[in-house]
């Protein structure tokens, strides 16, 4: 019998991190991005980054936007350590996909920064970060990038030889900043003919601490204390999974539910209680003959609901379900030809009852078709693809509020794009991408119309939105040579009808009245990475470095757009020798002048961290002992890209020192 662990391997070719192995070494798990390239090709040609194993482990936070941060290119929205979603190059919200095993997920994180994303990142095995466009294989709301969590609840590969065996990972750590109690068990077993899967986890946490006073009205707290008021969270889920292999492929299904009861932090007494289940249905059928090679197919429905709570009263409920079908083909080789062709299909239904009810009962269908080509030549690789969609939102009004009024709009958005990899010299890789979008309006876009608390602004929708438009190029070199690596890319988004909350001077029921409007845009950067071998043989040391910059401007008024993260530069030093492992690091984020008219700037900060990692091997176990410092100075900071900087100055800063420490075990 083989024997898996189910702690991946970092990919220290994506990261440049120095990490030690979680795997037995009869065993070798390739690293592999699916989400930047269909057809599973290493070297990509769209800038992606992956985080597995150690290095994850290394970087998880509390949210799936935190656990992210600081990648180059990638910030976050943080709404308090509860609610943080991706920002990547700038664009957040429903320009961002947050795909579950490349399937889509509905919540509603992406309508209110205050909304949680229904991911733990305590039950992620892995994360995939496709930076720049996705749209040609996942649609408009993936024109700013894709970030795709994958868990094992389907195998997809058998784990055992005929004679079958179990294995399983137990997760457990502490963290002093938020009084942070978190654990899952994980264990799958099964032999070459099926597999079976089921995990469960859970992390509680209390106010986070921060190194300033902050005054509390919440009933019971003290007035005043080095506290986020109402920062506290409640998180649990599991799943259960199978599949059944034969010849050709594998077929297998899973149910999961994520449960989460926290805080929001802009109102002291608000809580939230969130529930969300998953079904998933997935196969793949490979080895055929004739114009096809493989076939693959994905099914989900995703139940999602959570209440609004002031103290013990429920008020707002949010309800958003879905249905997701995915569907991909990879035909036969045509020469240097290789390619797939894909339908996807969503159809989700949105309801909001209570006072802050800001978007009204709405139905959104979706369907598209996709093709993707590479041609290989003797100096690398080009690409192309087109997707088209045929896209309906509709109103349904709400039975209980007359504001909102039904209606009805169809879009029908295309994308194409076009890439190139090219191999300069030994070492040496150029890629270009040039994409062309279209994004169709949401829901809430098109047809809001009430208060915001989250956001303290009272929303208003534009139902004659048409698709936002944006061309887009990025240019990057990377070389590489042993331990050594560096890579740089530079990226221009140019919006004809950017879609933009703009203020227009009303006040309606005591907020400021915010419409959305169609503006021309333009967002630029430059991203940055490296990493050298200072030292090697028993001992190794290695000094990673990294940096991004982003400039989003309103080219109509020549206004900057709000919430762009400000440049940041970064640098680790790791050390490993044996079963120890160390790292230390700091991130410098430049303050944050330019913003739109009336937007509050953010100063200058620099965080330091520590981690310290051993691993041994105990009977049939692998351990991972670990301990990790956030924020090592307990600096005082502030997120340029958090909505709460504007509206709830001094109400969330960014957590104080913490020191993690946990046991990350393998059999």
């Amino acid at each position: 019998m083989k024997k898996f662990s189910l702690a991946l391997v970092s990919l220290g070719s994506l990261s440049g991190a120095t990490v030690f192995a979680q795997t037995p070494p009869e065993v070798t798990l390739a690293p592999v991005t699916i989400t930047g390239n269909p057809l599973g090709a290493t070297d990509l040609i769209a800038p992606a980054a992956q985080y597995s194993g150690a290095e994850l482990l290394f970087r998880t936070k509390t949210t799936l936007g935190e656990t992210l941060d600081g990648t180059p290119g990638i910030s976050s929205t943080y709404f308090g350590p509860n609610a943080s979603r991706p920002i990547i190059r700038g664009l957040d919200g429903d320009r961002i996909r947050i795909l579950n095993n490349g399937g889509a997920t509905a919540d509603a994180s992406s309508l209110s920064y205050d909304h949680a994303v229904t991911a733990d990142p305590l039950s992620i095995e892995r994360i995939e970060v496709l930076r720049g466009p996705g749209a040609l294989q996942y649609g408009g709301s993936a024109v700013g990038g894709v970030v795709n969590v994958i868990d094992n609840r389907i195998p997809r590969e058998a784990l055992f030889d005929a004679k079958g065996g179990v294995t399983g990972k137990v997760d457990f750590g502490l963290a002093s900043g938020n009084a942070e109690q978190g654990g899952g068990f994980l264990l799958e077993g099964g032999n070459d003919r099926y597999a079976l899967h089921a995990d469960v986890f859970n992390r509680t946490t209390g106010d986070v601490s921060v190194p300033l006073a902050l005054a509390c009205s919440k009933p019971g707290a003290p007035s005043l204390a080095n506290k986020i008021c109402n920062s506290a969270s409640d998180t649990r889920g599991g799943a259960v999974g199978g599949s059944v292999f034969f010849s050709q492929g594998y077929v297998g299904a899973s149910v999961s539910r994520f449960l989460s009861d926290y805080g929001t932090v802009a109102e002291d007494e608000v809580t939230i209680g969130m529930k969300s289940d998953r079904y998933a249905l997935e196969g793949e059928l490979r080895g055929l003959g004739g114009l096809f090679q493989s076939v693959k197919g994905q099914l989900g429905r995703s139940v999602y609901e959570h209440t609004e709570y002031e103290g013990a009263t429920a008020g707002t409920v949010f309800k958003n379900s879905g249905n997701d079908l995915r569907l991909e083909a990879r035909h036969a080789r045509l020469g240097p030809l290789d390619g797939v062709v894909g339908l996807q299909a969503d159809t989700s239904r949105f309801s909001a009852d209570g006072e802050e009810a800001f978007a009204p009962y709405s139905q959104t269908r979706q369907t598209a078709l996709f093709a993707y080509e590479e041609l290989g030549t003797g100096w690398g690789r080009l690409s192309a693809g087109a997707r088209i969609e045929s896209v309906t939102v509709e109103s349904f009004g709400n039975p209980l509020m007359a504001r909102f009024a039904p209606g009805s709009r169809s879009f029908a958005p295309a994308s194409y794009a076009l890439g190139a990899l090219w191999n300069m010299a030994p070492g040496w890789q150029l890629s270009s991408n040039l994409a062309y979008t279209q994004r169709a309006p949401k829901d809430y876009e098109l047809f809001a119309d009430g208060p915001h608390l989250a956001t303290h602004s009272y929303e208003v929708g534009n139902a004659s939105l048409v698709p936002e438009q944006s061309t887009n190029l990025d240019l990057g070199v990377n070389w590489k040579h042993g331990a050594h690596r560096f890579g740089v890319s530079a990226f221009v988004n140019q919006f004809n009808n950017y879609i933009a909350q703009e203020a227009t001077g009303a006040i309606r029921d005591a907020l400021p009245e915010y419409a959305y409007t169609q503006v021309q845009a333009r967002f630029t950067g430059l991203e940055a990475s490296g990493s050298a071998r200072l030292l090697d043989g028993a001992q190794t040391v290695d000094l990673e470095l990294r940096g991004d910059l982003v400039h989003a401007v309103n080219t109509g008024t020549g206004q900057p757009l709000p919430r762009i993260a400000p440049a940041r530069v970064g640098a680790t030093l790791l050390w490993a020798q044996g079963p120890w492992n160390a790292r230390l690091g700091a991130s410098h984020v430049a303050a944050q002048t330019e913003g739109p008219v009336g937007q509050l700037g953010t100063g200058a900060y620099t965080l330091w961290n520590a981690w310290l990692g051993y691993r041994v091997k105990a009977g049939a176990a692998n351990l991972l002992w670990f301990a990790r410092i956030d924020n090592l100075s307990d600096t005082l900071a502030y997120s340029a890209t958090s909505i709460l900087t504007q509206t709830a100055a001094g109400k969330a800063p960014l957590p104080g020192r913490s020191l993690k420490v946990g046991l990350q075990a393998s059999f």
